[in-house]
C-alpha cells in the first residue's frame, strides 16, 4: 500500500471472504508489522503508533466481527480515518494498561488531563500531542479514559531531523501523577519515519 494514502475508501478494502479465509496471515503480519511501533512508557501506558495499514486492518477487523456491511463502514471510516497520519505526523493510540479495574479507576482518576501533557522531544526541541477531537477524553470530574487518540504535529525541519541517523528522540508524559520518558529506538524510529511523506 502506498504511503501517501491518507484516507481509506472502499476500494483498500478486500472482501469479508477472503478476509476471513486469510484472517490468520493477517493478524501474523500485522503483529510483525506493528512489533517496532509499539513504545511503552512508565508502568501502565504503551503507545500503538498508528499507519494507513494498521488502521486499514482495524477496519476490516471491525466489518469481520460485527459484519455490518456498507452501513457500518460509513461509521469506520468516520471514525478511524482521522488516526491515518498525514504525512506530516505521527498519530498513537495510548492505552493505560491496568488488569485490576479497582486500581485502574483509582489511576485514571488521579491523571485527568493527561492527554494534554504528551510529548516527543527531538534533540532539544519539544512536540506537544495535539488530543484527537472527537470526544473529551477526560471527564467533567477529572477521570482519564483508558484510550486516548493523540497527533503530533510536525513542521519539515522536525521531520529531516526525526529522520536523521544522529537525533535522539523521546517520548514522554510530563503529568503530575505519571511523569514518564522513554528513547525511541533506531528501529522505531525507522518504522515512524516511514509515516512522513
Amino acid at each position: 500500500m502506498s504511503k501517501e494514502k491518507k484516507q481509506i475508501e472502499k476500494e483498500d478494502l478486500i472482501s469479508s471472504d477472503i478476509y476471513a479465509k486469510n484472517r490468520k496471515q493477517i493478524r501474523k503480519d500485522l503483529i510483525e508489522f506493528k512489533k517496532n511501533r509499539r513504545i511503552a512508557l512508565g508502568p501502565y501506558a504503551t503507545f500503538y503508533f498508528e499507519s494507513f495499514e494498521t488502521m486499514v486492518a482495524q477496519v476490516q477487523e471491525m466489518l469481520h466481527i460485527e459484519k455490518g456491511g456498507d452501513e457500518q463502514l460509513k461509521d469506520e471510516l468516520i471514525a478511524y480515518n482521522p488516526l491515518v497520519p498525514n504525512g506530516k505526523e505521527l498519530t498513537a493510540t495510548l492505552m493505560f494498561e491496568i488488569d485490576n479495574p479497582i486500581s485502574r479507576a483509582v489511576f485514571l482518576g488521579k491523571v485527568g488531563g493527561v492527554e494534554d501533557k504528551v510529548f516527543m522531544k527531538i534533540d532539544n526541541e519539544i512536540v506537544k500531542a495535539v488530543p484527537e477531537e472527537d470526544v473529551d477524553r477526560t471527564s467533567a470530574e477529572g477521570k482519564a479514559s483508558s484510550v486516548q487518540f493523540i497527533h503530533f504535529k510536525f513542521n519539515n525541519d522536525q521531520i529531516a531531523k526525526f529522520k536523521s541517523k544522529n537525533t535522539s528522540i523521546l517520548l514522554g508524559i510530563d503529568h503530575k501523577e505519571y511523569g514518564h520518558s522513554t528513547k525511541l529506538t533506531e528501529d522505531n524510529i525507522r518504522s515512524l519515519s516511514a509515516d512522513f511523506i
